[in-house]
């Protein structure tokens, strides 16, 4: 695992994905779902769909930096947050990012 200021190349001991971070590619594909199947328009979904996209692609890319998926949740639950039946989706989404830790200190 390779660590600099807030960010990990996450790979497991034996090449394999890491699973906190297949938890979180299944949890932002859940949400990416409900949110494409939610019928009703609200003013902040493009920066929702934006940010579940920039997850995924973190999460596909093997490199997060925890800054930047907590700033993540922070738009999508900003964009989300009222929706309630977007609420559970929103929830494991959340403990993914979670399972990552905080960010460092300044």
């Amino acid at each position: 695992m390779l660590r600099s200021v807030g960010r990990e190349r996450l790979t497991g001991n034996d090449g394999g994905t890491d699973p906190r971070v297949a938890g979180l590619r299944a949890a932002v594909s859940r949400l990416r779902r409900e949110l494409a199947g939610h019928p009703a328009e609200f003013p902040d979904r493009g920066i929702a769909e934006d940010e579940l996209a920039a997850l995924d692609a973190m999460a596909l890319a093997g490199v997060l930096e925890i800054p930047r998926l907590r700033r993540s949740l922070l738009l999508v639950a900003g964009s989300i947050g009222s929706v309630s039946a977007l609420a559970g989706g929103l929830r494991e989404v959340r403990v993914a990012v979670d399972l990552f830790g905080e960010p460092p200190r300044r």
